[in-house]
């Protein structure tokens, strides 16, 4: 085990986020690989090196350890001289260690939380109308609700669940492992630091049964694409009464005929005649609100050039005010021309003297030049 900074081996900051980490592993890992350096020894000792300097710290978890503790963190009773965790011995560090890693340590470590309902997601569609407003949506879960008829007890005995007896009613138990102690979710309880003897036949002692219901969300205005909603409670039931998961909504928006959204601001794209980007001109457009937007579009405005409407865009979430409208300019070059709009043009064409188009007047004369 190597005793160097594990931050200065793959040369990031203590604050360096997991991509920059990650990242900085792959291109040191690329420079001093064996099988690129032709099994040079101390390049093969820098990659073991860099390579359990990454295994730490790409783990949220061991990187937590490594922050508080150190090298002494992934040690029998850290190193030197004597216990850096106070005068506890080794019993005191195998608890601190045992607290950080958790179910890194316990593969069964998730029957510690059993009794709680888990967690659900469901992802819910908007409009582009509904996330400006906000609206009133119901959603219909399927999932483990509490058990009507044991009254969400797992028993219909008047005595109830009893008191676990091999963990004591903890839901936990410990187990010495040399210089450590490790805790585990109780087997014969699952967590939940009862049993129960006479199960009910309807949800068969676990106080809960699946059950599909619906359930009335309000969704503020302003939500986006990802945006994530907690509804507390109304997750999965938890095992004979205990509290029960969230549930989550995860916003998704439905593709709009007209605008495209940024954040808060709102983007359409407008066309528009040659001959009114030539003169000028208005052009009305409709708003997310349903109000409509009369737009002055300026003399020679070109394709492409951007529209400003200051506060007509989407609503801002959790807050006052909203986003800016933009409308993107497409000069659009008419396809069908009368005999007149034909001979029109060509007397345009003939009193053209260049000046007219700046832009292409200058790309041209480059040309010229680099030609020459």
């Amino acid at each position: 085990m190597t005793t160097e900074d594990y931050y200065e081996l793959l040369q990031v900051d203590r604050g360096a986020d997991a991509a920059t980490i990650k990242s900085s592993y792959r291109r040191l890992a690329m420079e001093c690989h064996p099988d690129r350096t032709g099994g040079c020894k101390q390049n093969e000792a820098r990659f073991k090196a860099i390579s359990e300097a990454y295994d730490v710290l790409k783990d949220p978890q061991k990187r937590a350890a490594y922050d508080r503790f150190g090298h002494a963190a992934f040690q029998n009773g850290g190193s030197g001289g004597g216990n850096p965790f106070g005068g506890g011995g080794f019993e005191g560090f195998s608890d601190i260690f045992s607290s950080i890693f958790g179910e890194f340590m316990d593969p069964q470590g998730q029957r510690q939380n059993a009794a709680r309902g888990a967690d659900l997601r469901y992802d819910l569609e908007l409009t582009l109308e509904e996330a400006f407003t906000g609206v009133d949506k119901t959603v219909e879960v399927e999932a483990l609700a509490p058990c009507e008829p044991c009254g969400a007890k797992g028993t219909k005995a008047e005595g109830g669940a009893q008191r676990c007896g091999t963990c004591g009613g903890a839901g936990k138990v410990r187990a010495q492992q040399g210089f450590f102690v490790v805790e585990r979710g109780c087997p014969a309880c699952l967590g939940s630091g009862a049993t129960i003897a006479d199960p009910c036949p309807s949800c068969r002692g676990e106080g809960r049964t699946l059950s599909r219901r619906k359930l009335n969300v309000s969704i503020p205005a302003g939500v986006d694409e990802g945006t994530r909603i907690r509804v507390t409670g109304e997750g999965e039931a938890g095992l004979r009464g205990a509290s029960g998961g969230d549930l989550y909504l995860f916003v998704h928006m439905k593709r709009h005929p007209l605008f495209t959204r940024e954040g808060t601001t709102l983007v359409a794209d407008m066309p528009i005649s040659f001959s009114t980007a030539a003169l000028g001109g208005t052009v009305t457009l409709p708003n997310i609100d349903g109000s409509t937007i009369e737009l002055k579009i300026p003399t020679g405005i070109q394709s492409g050039e951007m529209l400003r409407q200051r506060g007509a865009g989407m609503s801002v979430l959790n807050h006052r005010g909203r986003g800016d409208l933009m409308a993107r300019i497409l000069v659009e070059t008419p396809t069908k021309l009368s005999k007149e709009q034909r001979a029109l043009l060509e007397q345009y064409r003939a009193t053209e003297t260049g000046d007219e188009c700046p832009a292409s007047k200058g790309f041209f004369a480059r040309v010229r030049e680099a030609l020459s």
